[in-house]
């Protein structure tokens, strides 16, 4: 029973860090896919400008 709280928590811990660093991301105006906004054919729908 205590590994599974453990491991729950270690999990839950893991989820909040890469959602903290997504969020953190997106407030620097980076994208969350990952890619080179300007080389991208979907710029236009992720940065909500119309083309």
């Amino acid at each position: 029973m205590f590994a599974t709280v453990l491991i729950s928590i270690l999990l839950a811990a893991a989820v909040t860090a890469a959602l903290t660093a997504l969020y953190k991301d997106r407030k620097k105006g980076k994208p969350l896919c990952g890619c080179d906004c300007k080389n991208c054919s979907n710029h236009g729908i992720c940065n909500g400008e119309k083309s």
